[in-house]
């Protein structure tokens, strides 16, 4: 089975390389557990794999015999311009390795159809005013997943993508659009992602969903990685586990590997202790 880096080493090691290409993951964390780390990382050290091969080697090591780097990289985001994510990224990673590894990413925003189903002032995500011809025109309620479904199918095959985030799509599902409208796109996304032999990673933050709309996007993806806070006396420790996922889960429960603690260091998210059934 072949398979495409992650960008977390000794994840990936652990797992046979990385993900199985053809997957959809999900990304599901409470605020600040790292899910979104873990989305930073995979496109920053992808990125280096191929703009600067020295400090892929450095930071991340040998690809696995059955892996291969992806051909593209990218980036995919509702609300917020390539600057402000990268900026945010440089808070978590190392700039000098930002700034080789975003080099060649495609970033796509969505912010236009996404933000015209809401009252904010055209001018605030487009950066001009108000054009006097738009005025009383706003998508309609499937726009934006039109746009992301039409993103993909162009630029998803054999391709790294990274959509941030779900959680944007849920502020707006009680008035603009449907939660069926989006599980349905999950899941023929993960249908079509078998075809094009790429991955696709989405985040979503788990604060904001309930149990069953959790379980919704779960059921309509190949795999998940769940980010949690644990708490252990005065302290508290992220931990990541590996949920339903094909051609992954099976490898770690051989290992009988229940839970990663985790980290997040200059180079980004990193598996910092494995907890192991006794």
């Amino acid at each position: 089975m072949e398979r495409m880096p992650l960008g977390v080493s000794r994840l990936d090691r652990m797992i046979g390389g990385g993900a199985p290409t053809g997957s959809v993951v999900l990304l599901a964390g409470e605020s600040g557990a790292g899910a979104r780390e873990f989305g930073y990382t995979s496109t920053v050290i992808n990125g280096l794999a191929t703009a600067d091969e020295n400090l892929f080697d450095l930071h991340y090591g040998d690809i696995g015999e059955n892996a291969r780097v992806p051909d593209e990289i990218h980036y995919v985001s509702f609300t917020d311009e390539r600057e402000a994510v990268t900026s945010e990224m440089s808070v978590v990673i190392d700039e000098e390795l930002v700034d080789g590894g975003m080099t060649d990413i495609e970033f796509y925003e969505l912010a236009r159809d996404y933000f015209q189903l809401t009252p904010v002032p055209r001018e605030w995500y487009t950066g001009g005013p108000t054009d006097i011809t738009e005025l009383g025109s706003h998508a309609g309620r499937s726009d934006v997943l039109e746009a992301l479904a039409s993103y993909l199918s162009e630029h998803a095959a054999s391709n790294l993508v990274i959509v941030d985030s779900l959680t944007d799509l849920v502020a707006i599902a009680d008035d603009h659009l449907e939660w069926s409208d989006l599980t349905v796109l999950l899941k023929g996304l993960a249908r079509a992602s078998h075809r094009w032999g790429g991955v696709i990673l989405l985040l979503v933050n788990t604060d904001v969903l309930s149990a069953t709309e959790l379980g919704r996007l779960k059921e309509a993806t190949d795999g998940t990685l769940r980010f949690e806070w644990e708490s252990g006396g005065s302290e508290r420790a992220r931990t990541l586990v590996v949920e339903q996922f094909r051609g992954v889960l099976s490898r770690l429960e051989d290992e009988n590997i229940v839970r990663f603690e985790t980290e997040i260091n200059d180079s980004g998210f990193d598996i910092s202790n494995v907890r192991k059934i006794r």
